[in-house]
């Protein structure tokens, strides 16, 4: 691992007041202080005790907005931002590393929403049991076996109860009756 690179101190027209950030970045005043205290973003201090914010910064919180988009946590982005140098760009190659632990997420997601389009026409074991077709795939409320919310969308293996025959809804092409 090489030794970290020393940080330059940025020329005070380079510095951003957090209101300023807050504008550039379209997130409250609030929200940048509470990244701060979670270590996402960092901010310098005037002789006042005001905080002042390199231009870098707007990068890091559009990297982190950019995580929540594809449902990482802050815990999960701040990781990966210190993964990744504070005080300049990213190279391709640190830049990559990062990308490609994403990948598995968005994998997840897409899977996640395919299966939610597939069985939208259908039960999805919630439990509620109001429609007339719930009574029909998910009689006695099978689904709450599998444990609390909407089984049958959940991406565990064996999530949605046999039925009957020994398939699911979704295998036999449950469809709206």
């Amino acid at each position: 691992m090489s030794a970290p690179e020393p940080a330059i101190a940025p020329n005070r027209h380079d510095l951003l007041t957090i209101g300023q950030l807050s504008e550039r970045s379209g997130l409250a005043t609030s929200a940048l202080r509470y990244y701060e205290k979670l270590g996402l973003i960092h901010a310098g201090r005037t002789t006042g005790g005001q905080r002042r914010y390199t231009r870098g910064t707007l990068r890091r919180v559009a990297f982190v907005r950019a995580a929540q988009r594809v449902g990482l946590s802050l815990e999960e982005a701040k990781a990966a931002l210190d993964r990744l140098p504070e005080h300049r760009a990213p190279t391709g190659t640190e830049w990559d590393g990062v990308a490609a632990s994403w990948q598995n997420r968005i994998d997840e997601q897409i899977a996640g929403l395919e299966r939610l389009k597939a069985k939208l026409s259908g039960c999805i074991g919630c439990g509620c049991l109001s429609l007339n077709r719930c009574a029909l795939y998910n009689a006695g409320d099978r689904a709450a076996d599998g444990g609390p919310g909407a089984r049958y969308l959940l991406p565990e293996p064996g999530a949605e109860p046999a039925r009957g025959s020994g398939s699911s809804p979704a295998a036999q092409g449950a469809c709206a009756g």
